[in-house]
């Protein structure tokens, strides 16, 4: 049972709270520093690592892709690694699947489209420069795997689609650096996630004392879609954030009230 007394002050309102940051290794740093700020006490254990695709292929794929009249990059993550194998130059229409992806392109010199709304591959698909694709072309920057949906939804468009793999979703490795500070998790604790891959991941590489004190705390997700896979994997509180962005994420903990150890 929740405790309706128990209210964070406004200006810290993760006061007391452990906060669970499963973002790919070596991305965890700016969420981390915003829960410190918070009052909050984060905890990083990363659901997912993050291996560029370098080389000859990749670097002409993705200038080849930039010369499409359509250009859709899939997280911050695929723009990054864009960047770095060639510079993101383009006279395309260019779409954004989030508010994280549209910054990240902002800071090559790219205004993109982004979803007003759901920030996942439904309300990209939703965006009205998608809406009608027969014979463009199209690229689709991003790394391998993933549920698909905006690959199938833009063959049965008609788009002319060309995949571009800047990047691949790999297992993380996890040891004694993230397994104990979950072992030590407090009744106060909460977990970010918006990653079903990173759920995946986190499920099958920690051990399992680690991963039952991990299920036993509030579990926040960044979509519906995910809040049926956490509960899949476990867990046994789960609220849904507005988005992935970290704003939403930490101000649906803020307003959790969290039971007294």
């Amino acid at each position: 049972m929740n405790d309706p007394t128990d209210v964070q002050p406004p200006d810290r309102p993760l006061a007391g709270v452990s906060v669970v940051i499963t973002r790919p290794a070596g991305t965890a740093g700016p969420l981390a520093r915003r829960v410190r700020a918070l009052g909050g006490l984060p905890v990083t254990v990363p659901g997912l690592s993050l291996r560029a695709v370098a080389g000859t292929d990749a670097h002409d794929a993705l200038l080849a892709a930039l010369g499409d009249e359509l250009v859709i990059f899939t997280s911050p993550a695929a723009v990054r690694f864009a960047a770095k194998l060639a510079p993101l130059r383009t006279t395309a229409t260019v779409v954004a699947v989030g508010q994280g992806t549209a910054a990240a392109l902002c800071a090559h010199g790219i205004a993109a489209h982004v979803p007003a709304q759901r920030q996942d591959s439904e309300g990209l698909l939703a965006l009205d420069v998608v809406g009608e694709l027969d014979r463009r072309r199209v690229a689709l920057v991003g790394a391998p795997g993933g549920r698909g949906v905006i690959r199938r939804e833009l063959v049965a468009r008609g788009a002319q689609l060309r995949e571009v793999h800047v990047y691949r979703r790999v297992a993380p490795r996890l040891d004694r650096r993230h397994i104990d500070p979950l072992l030590a998790l407090p009744a106060r604790s909460a977990v970010l996630i918006s990653s079903a891959e990173a759920i995946g991941h986190l499920r099958h590489g920690l051990a399992g004392p680690a991963w039952e004190r991990l299920q036993r705390a509030l579990a926040v997700v960044s979509s519906e879609r995910l809040r049926d896979v956490a509960n899949e994997a476990g867990f046994a509180e789960i609220l849904v954030a507005a988005s992935a962005m970290p704003a939403d994420m930490l101000k649906t903990v803020g307003e959790y009230v969290f039971t007294c150890d």
